[in-house]
C-alpha cells in the first residue's frame, strides 16, 4: 500500500476555517519531527466519531502524525496567538507548546479542532522549550475522558504519543505528545488580544466567526455581540454548575484556560475533591487559593467581565451605554448559576419538582459534610442506595434530623421511590478519578513502562453511573494523611 493511499484510507477531511482569520491570530508553523514515536495509548471510540480509520492508524505511518513528524492531507498547521489574565495578571500569550493541524469536519457535520500538545517550541513559546512529558499528558487523557464520561462539556484526548526524546525538568523525563480534539481553541483570551493590540476590524472578524462557529443562531440577533456575551455566559454557568456538582477542581481558571465554546480546557493542575470543604486547592502554586472549589463560580463571572470589556467597542459605539448593556447582562450571573446548581442538586438529591426551602435543604447537608469531614461523591452514592449504615457523618445526630427532612421532602413530590432512586443513580457517580489513583497509574506508567493500571482505571471511570460492582474499588477515598495532595501545571 502507497503512503498516498495511506493518507487516504486514515480519514482526514480537513476544512481550516481559523487559517481564513486575519494573519493577527496566529502564526503558520512548520511541524518539530521527534526521533521515535510509539502510540501509548489510542481512543478509538473518539476516532471513529470523527470519522477516522482506526485500522489504517494503528501503524508507524499515524503515529508520525500524532507525534507531529508528518501532516496528514489536508491539514494547514498552526499556532494561534491570545491573551489573558493570569492569577490576575494580565500578560501576552498563545501556543507555546501547541500546534493546531486543522480543524475535522466529522461525518456528522461538527467541526472540531486536532490539536498536538507538547509538539516543540512555537513563535509563542519565549524561553520554554514547548515539549511534554509522558505523566502530564497520560494526565490528562485520564482526566479529560473521565470528564466526558460524567457528562461535562469536555475538550478531549486522542492519542498520547511517546516522542523517544528526553525532555528536562527538575529530573529527565520521558517525553510525549497528546492529541486533543475542541470544538475550538477560542479562548477569553483571544478576545482579549485582538482588543489589546487588534483593530475593531480584527475585534469583529473574531466576534463574527465565533458566532458563526459556536453561536449560529445568533447571526440575526438585534445586538448580535451582546448576544454572544450572555450566550458565553449561559455557557460557563452550565459548565461550572456541572464542574461544582461533581466536586471538580480546575485549579488554573485563568482566562486563557476558559473556552469560548463552555468546554473544559487545559488540565494542568486539576483534581476532584475527595473530602467536601469548599477552600480545597490541590494547585502547588494557588497558595492564596484564588481558585478554590467555592471560588470557581465567582472566578467565572470574574473571567466573563474580561470578557465583555474586550466585546464593549463591538457592543455599542458609546462606551458608557455599552457598559450599561454589558452590566444589565451580567446582573444575571448570579442568579442563573444560583438556579443552574439548585437544578443540579435537587436532581443529586432525587427531587424532581420545587419547593422554597430545597436551598436550605441542600446547603444543611454540604455544612455537615464539611463539618464531619465527609467524602463528597460517597455521601451521594450512600444517598442513593440507602446504606447508610456507614460511619462518620452518617451515624451523627444531626445527620439523622437531616435525613428525615430530606425523606419528608421526598414524600410530598408525587414520583416514586423507584423514580427517586433512578434520578439519583444518573445524576451521582459510583466513580470520579480519585487523585490517589490517579497517581497511581501515571508511576506506573512513568516509571516501569507499565500501561495496565491505567487501562483499568481508564475502564472503570468510562461508565460512572453504571454502579457495577466492579467500580468498588475505585471508589474507596485515600487514606488521611497529615500531608494535603498537590498538583502541578506540568509539561
Amino acid at each position: 500500500m502507497t503512503e498516498n493511499t495511506k493518507k487516504i484510507n486514515e480519514g482526514w477531511n480537513f476544512n481550516n476555517s481559523y487559517a481564513q482569520l486575519p494573519e493577527k491570530f496566529y502564526t503558520k508553523q512548520e511541524l518539530n519531527p521527534v526521533s521515535n514515536p510509539e502510540f501509548i495509548v489510542f481512543n478509538e471510540r473518539l476516532a471513529e466519531e470523527l470519522g477516522l480509520h482506526t485500522e489504517a492508524l494503528r501503524g508507524a505511518e499515524s503515529a508520525a502524525v500524532f507525534g507531529g513528524n508528518r501532516v496528514p492531507e489536508g491539514a494547514e498547521p498552526l499556532a494561534q496567538a491570545y491573551a489573558g489574565h493570569q492569577f490576575g495578571h494580565f500578560t501576552m500569550l498563545g501556543d507555546g507548546r501547541a500546534i493546531l493541524l486543522g480543524e475535522q469536519m466529522t461525518p456528522q457535520g461538527e467541526r472540531v479542532d486536532i490539536q498536538l500538545k507538547g509538539s516543540g517550541r512555537t513563535a509563542y513559546s519565549r524561553r520554554g522549550d514547548g515539549l511534554a512529558s509522558v505523566g502530564p499528558m497520560l494526565r490528562e487523557y485520564i482526566m479529560s475522558e473521565a470528564m466526558h464520561a460524567l457528562g461535562i462539556p469536555t475538550t478531549r484526548s486522542l492519542a498520547v504519543v511517546a516522542t523517544g526524546e528526553p525532555v528536562y525538568r527538575e529530573t529527565e523525563l520521558p517525553g510525549a505528545v497528546l492529541t486533543r480534539v475542541a470544538a475550538s481553541h477560542l479562548r477569553v483570551g483571544t478576545f482579549q488580544f485582538a482588543a489589546q493590540w487588534g483593530t475593531l476590524e480584527e475585534l469583529q472578524a473574531l466576534a463574527d466567526y465565533t458566532i458563526n462557529r459556536h453561536y449560529p443562531e445568533l447571526i440575526d440577533a438585534e445586538n448580535r455581540y451582546l448576544a454572544l456575551l450572555e450566550a458565553v455566559m449561559k455557557r460557563q454557568i452550565r459548565l461550572i454548575t456541572k464542574w461544582q456538582l461533581a466536586g471538580f477542581i480546575h485549579g488554573v481558571m485563568n482566562t486563557d484556560n476558559m473556552a469560548i465554546s463552555g468546554e473544559t480546557i487545559d488540565y494542568g493542575p486539576c483534581a476532584f475533591m475527595d473530602t467536601y470543604d469548599p477552600m480545597t486547592v490541590f494547585s502547588s502554586i494557588d497558595r492564596e487559593g484564588r481558585y478554590a472549589y467555592g471560588n470557581q463560580p465567582y472566578i467565572g463571572a470574574w473571567n466573563l467581565t474580561r470578557l465583555a470589556e474586550s466585546l464593549l467597542p463591538l457592543i455599542d459605539e458609546n462606551e458608557q451605554q455599552a457598559i450599561k448593556l454589558v452590566e444589565d447582562t451580567l446582573g444575571h450571573y448570579s442568579a442563573l448559576y444560583r438556579d443552574s446548581w439548585l437544578d443540579g442538586m435537587r436532581a443529586k438529591l432525587g427531587i424532581f419538582n420545587e419547593e422554597e426551602q430545597d436551598m436550605a435543604l441542600a446547603e444543611e447537608l454540604l455544612s455537615l459534610m464539611q463539618k464531619h469531614q465527609a467524602d463528597y461523591t460517597n455521601t451521594f452514592v450512600a444517598l442513593t442506595f440507602g446504606k447508610l449504615e456507614q460511619g462518620g457523618l452518617l451515624c451523627t445526630s444531626e445527620f439523622a434530623k437531616w435525613l428525615e427532612q430530606w425523606q419528608a421532602r421526598l414524600d410530598r413530590q408525587s414520583q416514586s421511590r423507584e423514580e427517586v432512586e433512578q434520578l439519583m443513580r444518573s445524576s451521582n457517580p459510583a466513580v470520579i478519578p480519585r487523585n490517589h489513583r490517579v497517581e497511581e497509574a501515571l508511576d506506573a506508567a512513568v516509571k516501569q513502562g507499565d500501561y495496565s493500571v491505567m487501562e483499568k482505571l481508564l475502564d472503570a471511570l468510562a461508565d460512572p453511573y453504571a454502579h457495577r460492582l466492579e467500580q468498588a474499588e475505585y471508589a474507596t477515598p485515600p487514606v488521611r494523611s497529615d500531608r494535603p495532595y498537590r498538583t502541578f501545571c506540568g509539561t
